[in-house]
């Protein structure tokens, strides 16, 4: 699919985890006794099918099951899911259909049954193949494991990705490489590498301030950053999106929806969504609390509790900030339709002339390597 084809996706969330990581900022929970996942089929059921009533006669060219762990959750409720989507859209014969997995819950049977369930693409979220790496990002699995859940993942499934987390404390630039070419050997088309964030109200975060975990300086970062981009670029994954590399084709077709500006449902406790309703989108989400959403839609139909009309401004922002991030950049005349001004020359041409952007053979305004460790400035000095 290019760029300039509509897209539309389906994000369902699973809210719970086996254990809360000490760096995670997502909407997950840990919760003792079993989860009753045939009420929360149903719920899934009827938010789907109020937002289908909104927002009819789709083509799904994407679902994505994220979390939380959504495999914690039974083939069965999976299928079960898959199918309420079918009974209110289109589904495309070639959907991408992922599901992301964490290595303590990989089961070959299970992968099977996901597989039988209509899942085709699995991301698996390994970040580190370091075992004291991964106990300090709070991991229940060692490296060795989650080399083994890749290699049932392999066997099962086309497509496969796992994410790895780098810039951790003490970090090197040649360790750093070490890991990512291990990484990359087991790598089929895809990864995901992200840096690490202090994210607030975290126990990283209370660490971090307390000055007992250090993570490293600009500089640093930089140089790793570096690192990931010649080390993915050697063994053929370039990188298309500011964290994310793949071979030519094998991109994560459902993040691209977010990142050029498609529309997209989301379901779930906590999901976000953008869906154009007549003439305008609006910006989507739902209850963040599992149970309190529950109980909404059981008693609504849905778990809504945002629902805002963006303005032509606040579209073209979001554009601006998420198609900035992609490899291939930005239409700017699909910005100048959107925000109803084109962007100002004056700041395009200052930006060109520091390095920090470039223009494509075919007219594409994107950021160049020096730009993107210092995307969200770029973004807002274009923004602004």
């Amino acid at each position: 699919m290019n760029s300039t084809e509509q897209a539309f996706g389906v994000y369902i969330h699973w809210p719970f985890c086996l254990s809360k990581c000490p760096y995670c900022d997502f909407n997950s929970h840990v919760r003792r006794a079993p989860i009753d996942e045939a009420r929360f089929v149903r719920a899934f059921a009827a938010e789907i099918a109020a937002t289908a009533a909104r927002a009819p006669g789709r083509m799904v060219s994407t679902i994505f099951f994220g979390g939380g762990t959504p495999s914690l959750m039974r083939p069965a409720t999976v299928a079960a899911i898959l199918d309420a989507i079918a009974r209110h859209w289109r589904v495309a014969p070639d959907a991408e259909i992922s599901l992301e997995a964490n290595p303590t819950s990989v089961e070959a049977g299970r992968f099977r049954g996901y597989r039988d369930a209509g899942v085709n693409r699995v991301s698996l979220g390994v970040q580190a193949l370091n075992d004291r790496a991964l106990a300090e990002l709070g991991r229940l699995h060692t490296a060795r494991e989650a080399l083994d859940a890749v290699g049932i993942a392999r066997g099962v499934f086309e497509r496969v990705s796992f994410d790895l987390i780098y810039a951790r404390p003490q970090q090197t630039p040649q360790d750093w490489g070490n890991e990512l070419k291990a990484a990359l050997a087991e790598a089929g088309e895809h990864l995901s590498l992200y840096q690490l964030t202090i994210e607030p109200e975290t126990p990283f975060a209370a660490l971090h301030a307390a000055g007992k975990l250090k993570t490293p300086d600009d500089d640093s970062a930089r140089a790793l950053y570096d690192t990931t981009l010649e080390v993915c670029a050697a063994h053929g994954l370039q990188a298309y999106e500011i964290s994310n590399h793949a071979r030519p084709g094998a991109e994560c077709r459902h993040n691209l929806v977010y990142w050029r500006a498609h529309e997209y449902a989301g379901i779930g406790p906590g999901a976000h969504g953008r869906l154009d309703i007549g003439d305008t989108r609006h910006a989507t989400a739902t209850e963040k609390r599992p149970e309190a959403w529950l109980t909404r839609v059981e008693s609504d139909g849905h778990g809504l509790v945002t629902d805002d009309q963006l303005t032509r401004e606040e579209m073209a922002d979001e554009f601006l900030l998420m198609g900035l991030r992609l490899a291939e950049g930005i239409d700017p005349a699909r910005y100048a339709m959107l925000a109803g001004r084109p962007l100002d020359p004056t700041r395009v041409a200052a930006l060109h002339e520091h390095g920090l952007v470039e223009t494509t053979a075919d007219g594409r305004l994107r950021v160049s390597l020096p730009g993107f460790p210092v995307l969200d400035a770029v973004v807002a000095d274009l923004a602004a």
